[in-house]
């Protein structure tokens, strides 16, 4: 029993149903409603071996329970936007062709980019840009893009990109375009990318069969970063707080750590598929319990 958290065009869905076979059954999730359909029609063929809801992956705890299936052996969330998204332009995840400002994984509810960008005071967008961008511009853009709003509020990816280029002009032989940054800071904010995700590790992990694994590929080192620590606490020997004398966790790790350091895409890999150049995949084995959460926060404050 396999679950794709986030199913996207399909792709990883078809390859664990594939390596699975002739048994295995995959429970597809995902939150966008047409990577819906694309799933439904491109794993039409494998018939009752998937079942499909549409819901964000976060929901992995109450989707599980809904549904009724036994525990899991695996795993797999693909964190980020998928291709899907990037290459249609009526979606607005990317700079490269016109469309309006969405960004929304889930168009069914939520503020697009543009109600960010036009709302957003100065310090506010300066803060989105820094946090979940990285972006060392980030005062300068926000102040262009708050004098601009006032005359030509932001409608369409093009007038943001156009704007940035004038902020951060163009170099040449440049590999990153100074756009990237800020377009990856209004995505994460606008789906809430970030918020609750430790939280989506620790339910999986919950439902999790005993041996089962859990793996997580992300794209950006915040999101990283957070898998990287959850992981971490899961396989120590001891979560205790370091403020107490004597171990009362009972001294074993919840989980085997399979990935010391990230699996990066090899040389190849990256030439054949672009995209997979800044992907980080991670994962451990669960060995028993349950995520204590009631002391994740003091481990973190104290191992950050």
């Amino acid at each position: 029993m396999y679950v794709d958290c986030t199913a996207g065009m399909a792709g990883h869905s078809l390859e664990i149903l594939n390596a699975s076979a002739p048994d295995g059954h995959l429970l597809a999730i995902d939150q966008d409603e047409i990577a819906i359909e694309i799933v439904r029609q491109k794993l039409a063929t494998f018939g009752n071996r998937v079942s499909i809801v549409h819901s964000d992956f976060k929901n992995i705890g109450t989707v599980w329970e809904e549904t009724g299936m036994q525990a899991p052996n695996g795993i797999l969330a693909d964190l980020g936007a998928s291709m899907l998204q990037f290459t249609d332009p009526q979606r607005g995840f990317s700079f490269q062709q016109e469309g309006p400002l969405d960004m929304r994984m889930d168009r069914s509810q939520g503020e697009t980019a543009e109600d960010l960008v036009n709302r957003l005071n100065e310090s506010e967008l300066k803060k989105v840009l820094k946090e979940f961008g990285e972006e060392t511009a980030a005062g300068r853009i926000a102040k262009r893009i708050v004098q601009e709003r006032k005359n030509n509020p932001f409608r369409t990816t093009r007038q943001l990109k156009e704007l940035i280029e004038k902020v951060v002009p163009v170099r040449r032989g440049q590999k990153i375009h100074p756009a990237t940054r800020t377009f990856q800071a209004l995505r994460i904010a606008v789906n809430h990318e970030l918020e609750g995700l430790d939280e989506f590790l620790f339910d999986a992990f919950d439902v999790l069969a005993i041996e089962g694994r859990l793996v997580i590929i992300s794209f950006h080192s915040l999101e990283d970063r957070i898998v990287k620590q959850v992981f971490r606490f899961l396989s120590a020997a001891c979560r205790c707080s370091k403020a107490l004398p004597t171990c009362r966790c009972g001294g074993k790790p919840l989980s085997k750590l399979l990935t010391s350091s990230p699996v990066r895409a090899s040389e190849d890999e990256v030439n054949e598929n672009p995209a997979s150049r800044s992907a980080k995949m991670r994962a451990i084995e669960k060995i028993e319990g349950f995520a204590p959460r009631d002391i994740w926060g003091v481990w973190l404050r104290e191992h950050e």
